[in-house]
C-alpha cells in the first residue's frame, strides 16, 4: 500500500509539473491579456457550441468590441489573440520572426500538407524561391489568355439568366468558372466544370472549408484525438480522398506526357516563334532543389495549395464584386466606362495583361471590395518564444489570429466604413497610405500572398468581361438588416447568395 501510495503521489506530481511546464507559461501570461472569462478544459468554447457558422463571426466581433483590438480568447487549451490593432499587425507581419503559421492551419495540412501555405523554415523559404517566378510577368500573360477564354464561356452560361430577368445566385458560376481557370493553369488540363457542372471536386472543396471551419470553433473537433470520433470524421476522409485523389491522377498523367517523344517538344517554341503555355504543374515537375526533382508528394502538395488558393478565393472575391457593383451603379458606370475606353465596343477582342493593367478604378474597385469582404477573413500565425509587443508578452505556444474583415470595417480605420467609395484607394486618397497595415486581404510582409498579381488580374479579366455584356442589375430581394449571413470559414461567404439580376448590354 505504501509503494502504491508513493507511486501515485509521484506520478501526480509528474503530472502537475508536465502540466505546469507545457501551460504553465501559457496561462499565466495569457491570462494578463483581456479576454472573456475562461473554464477549464474547453475555455471559451462553450460560446461558439451550438452556433451556426454565420454566428461564429459575429461572437468574434462581439469579443473584439467587448475586449478591444487585442484580446484573448482560449478554445480548450489553445490560446488565440485576436488582434486587429495596425501597428501590432505591422509589427508581427512584417518581422522574419513570425513566420510561423497558428494551430489553425493544421486542420488544413491533411488536404494541402507542408506546401506553400502551411510550411515552415528552410523548407518555406526554398518553397517561396521555386514558385516566385511562376507569377514572372511573362507567365502571367499566358495565364490571361486562359482568364478570358474561361470568361468567354462564363458570360455564355450567363445568357438564359439575362434573357429571363430573375435574380439568382451568381456564385456557383463564379465557383465553376474559378475551378476551370485554377485547373488549367495549375495542373494544365482543362476539366470543363463550366459545362459539367456537378462537380465532384467542387463539393470535396466546399466540404472540407466547412469541416476547417468546424474544427477551429468546436473543442471536440480540435483534438485529433476526438476528432475522429465525430460526425465530422467521415465527410473528411471522403472529401480527401476525392481532393487527394483527384490530383494525383492528373500528376501521373502529365509526367507521362512530359515523358514522350511529343511533350518534349510542347515547351519549346513553334514555328511561328511563340511560346507555347506552360502549366505551373509543368514548372513544379522541371524544378530541382539540390539537383533533385521534387518527388510525387511534395509536388501534391503545391499543386493542392495552388488549386486551394487560386480557387475558392477569387470566387469569393469576384462574387461579392459583382453583387457589389449591381449595388451601385454609378461604380458599375465608371467601370463599365474604363473598360470600354481601355478594351474598346467590340466584344471579340481578346484581353491582354496590358489591358488589365491598364483598368486603375476597376483596381480600386477589387481594394475597395476586398477591405469590406476580404476573401480571406481570417489567419494567423504562431509564437514559439514570448515576444512583448507594444507593452503586452504573447507568450510561447500561444496563436496570433488577424482579422481583416473587422480591421477593414473598422470607422477608427476607414472613414464611414459602411460606404462603399473605391476613391479611397485612389493614389491622391489611398486609403493604404497612412498604416498599410490597416488593409491586409492578402496578408502582409515576407508571407504574403504570393499569387496577388494572378488573383487580380484573373478578377479584372472576368469583371471586365462580364460588363461588356450585361449590365449588373440588384436582387430586389430586402434582407433582414439585423442579422448578418456572412460566414468565415477558410474563406469569407454569404449563406443567404450572391443574389443578382442581369440585363443583357445594349
Amino acid at each position: 500500500m505504501v509503494v502504491l501510495a508513493a507511486t501515485l503521489v509521484l506520478a501526480t506530481v509528474g503530472l502537475i509539473w508536465f502540466l505546469y511546464q507545457r501551460f504553465g507559461n501559457l496561462i499565466y501570461y495569457g491570462e494578463k491579456l483581456p479576454g472573456p472569462p475562461a473554464y477549464p478544459l474547453i475555455g471559451n468554447g462553450g460560446r461558439f457550441l451550438n452556433k451556426s457558422t454565420a454566428e461564429f463571426l459575429i461572437e468574434l466581433g462581439n469579443i473584439i468590441k467587448e475586449y478591444g483590438k487585442c484580446c484573448r480568447i482560449w478554445l480548450g487549451t489553445d490560446l488565440l489573440v485576436l488582434v486587429t490593432d495596425a501597428k501590432i499587425a505591422e509589427t508581427i507581419l512584417s518581422s522574419p520572426k513570425y513566420l510561423d503559421k497558428s494551430i489553425e492551419y493544421d486542420f488544413v495540412r491533411p488536404w494541402l500538407g507542408d506546401g506553400l501555405l502551411t510550411s515552415t523554415g528552410r523548407k518555406w523559404h526554398s518553397r517561396r524561391k521555386i514558385i516566385t517566378p511562376t507569377f514572372h510577368f511573362k507567365i502571367m500573360e499566358q495565364f490571361v489568355e486562359t482568364f478570358d477564354q474561361q470568361s468567354t464561356i462564363f458570360v455564355q452560361q450567363l445568357k438564359e439568366k439575362a434573357e429571363s430577368g430573375q435574380a439568382f445566385d451568381i456564385y456557383p458560376y463564379v465557383t465553376l468558372c474559378a475551378l476551370d481557370v485554377i485547373s488549367e493553369t495549375a495542373m494544365g488540363t482543362k476539366v470543363d466544370a463550366q459545362l459539367n457542372s456537378d462537380s465532384e471536386y467542387v463539393r470535396a472543396v466546399k466540404d472540407m472549408a466547412h469541416l476547417i471551419q468546424q474544427r477551429v470553433f468546436n473543442v471536440l473537433a480540435r483534438s485529433n484525438l476526438t476528432f475522429r470520433f465525430t460526425r465530422f470524421y467521415k465527410m473528411h476522409e471522403n472529401a480527401l480522398k476525392v481532393l487527394h485523389g483527384y490530383t494525383d491522377s492528373v500528376i501521373q498523367s502529365r509526367k507521362k506526357e512530359l515523358a514522350s517523344k511529343a511533350s518534349k517538344t510542347e515547351n519549346a517554341e513553334d514555328d511561328l516563334g511563340i511560346r507555347k503555355k506552360v502549366a505551373f504543374l509543368d514548372m513544379l515537375l522541371e524544378t530541382r532543389v539540390d539537383g533533385k526533382p521534387l518527388d510525387d508528394l511534395e509536388v501534391r502538395e503545391e499543386v493542392d495549395t495552388f488549386m486551394f488558393e487560386g480557387h475558392d478565393t477569387t470566387t469569393s472575391a469576384i462574387s461579392f464584386l459583382l453583387r457589389v457593383l449591381a449595388e451601385h451603379p454609378d461604380v458599375q458606370r465608371k467601370v463599365y466606362d474604363e473598360v470600354r475606353h481601355v478594351i474598346g465596343d467590340d466584344l471579340s477582342t481578346p484581353i491582354t495583361l496590358k489591358m488589365l493593367n491598364e483598368l486603375n478604378y476597376l483596381d480600386q474597385t477589387i481594394k475597395e471590395c476586398l477591405r469590406m469582404y476580404p476573401s480571406v477573413p481570417i489567419f494567423g500565425r504562431k509564437f514559439h518564444e514570448n515576444h512583448e509587443i507594444n507593452g503586452m508578452i504573447f507568450p510561447k505556444g500561444s496563436n496570433v489570429v488577424f482579422l481583416p474583415y473587422f480591421m477593414g470595417n473598422d470607422p477608427d480605420y476607414f472613414e464611414n466604413p459602411e460606404q462603399f467609395r473605391p476613391e479611397r484607394f485612389s493614389v491622391e486618397t489611398s486609403a493604404e497610405k497612412n498604416n498599410p497595415y490597416r488593409y491586409v486581404p492578402f496578408s502582409a510582409g515576407p508571407r504574403n500572398c504570393i499569387g496577388q498579381k494572378f488573383a487580380v488580374a484573373e478578377i479584372k479579366s472576368l469583371i471586365s468581361k462580364t460588363l461588356r455584356h450585361y449590365e449588373l442589375l440588384p436582387s430586389g430581394i430586402a434582407k433582414d438588416p439585423t442579422k448578418s449571413t456572412f460566414v468565415a470559414e477558410m474563406i469569407l461567404r454569404d449563406e443567404a447568395g450572391m443574389l443578382v439580376k442581369l440585363r443583357k448590354r445594349v
